[in-house]
């Protein structure tokens, strides 16, 4: 990160914060950084960071909610773009597999913190992420039998746990391998089976 971050202005300075966590995050375990290897990678002090965030908690939820409206904001258009309901699903699997590819320490602090025995905020930020996924699943999935382009008898709420399952399977995977970028070379033949699975 080469932004210089002494002189940004609050709403600045947040950002480039979780941006300095999830890079971070894609370098080592996100169990593992300290609010003094953040301000580290920002050129700060800590006692500048706790400026803007009163705790590492209050850090990590921000990252969820970035990743959130990325996320969601990028699969959004991706669909809207798109000129069928099944063409809306591809296009919101792809862009999503694209943006884990972009961002791999973003998969890294999600599993990290659904691992997390208490309830935060950032564990609670990352359910309502799933839940607001989910919805969009649903109306495109619905939309898609209403259509004629997936099968009518196909079970919503199962398709859509699918869907978000096989990005999971497949960043996993990834991860496992040490490589995130073989993510992008599964994704078309990993989802032309699901798209086999519930078309009509």
């Amino acid at each position: 990160m080469n932004i210089p971050t002494k002189h940004l202005p609050a709403e600045e300075r947040r950002a480039v914060t979780v941006e300095a966590v999830v890079e971070l995050a894609a370098e080592q375990n996100p169990g593992d950084i300290t609010t003094a290897a953040i301000a580290k990678r920002m050129g700060l002090t800590q006692g500048a960071l706790f400026r803007h965030f009163p705790s590492k908690d209050a850090i990590l939820q921000a990252v969820m909610e970035w990743v959130a409206e990325r996320l969601l904001s990028r699969v959004d258009k991706a669909a809207q773009a798109a000129s069928s309901p099944l063409a809306a699903l591809e296009a919101m699997f792809m862009t999503h597999i694209d943006f884990v590819a972009s961002h791999p320490g973003v998969p890294r602090m999600l599993f990290g913190e659904l691992q997390r025995a208490e309830d935060t905020p950032a564990k609670r930020m990352a359910r309502t992420l799933v839940g607001r996924y989910d919805e969009r699943l649903t109306t495109l999935i619905e939309a898609g039998k209403a259509a004629g382009e997936l099968a009518a008898e196909l079970n919503t709420a199962a398709a859509a746990t699918l869907f978000i399952g096989t990005i999971q399977g497949l960043v996993m995977q990834s991860l496992l391998s040490g490589d995130i970028q073989h993510i992008r070379t599964d994704a078309p033949s990993v989802f032309a089976i699901y798209q086999r699975g519930v078309r009509s």
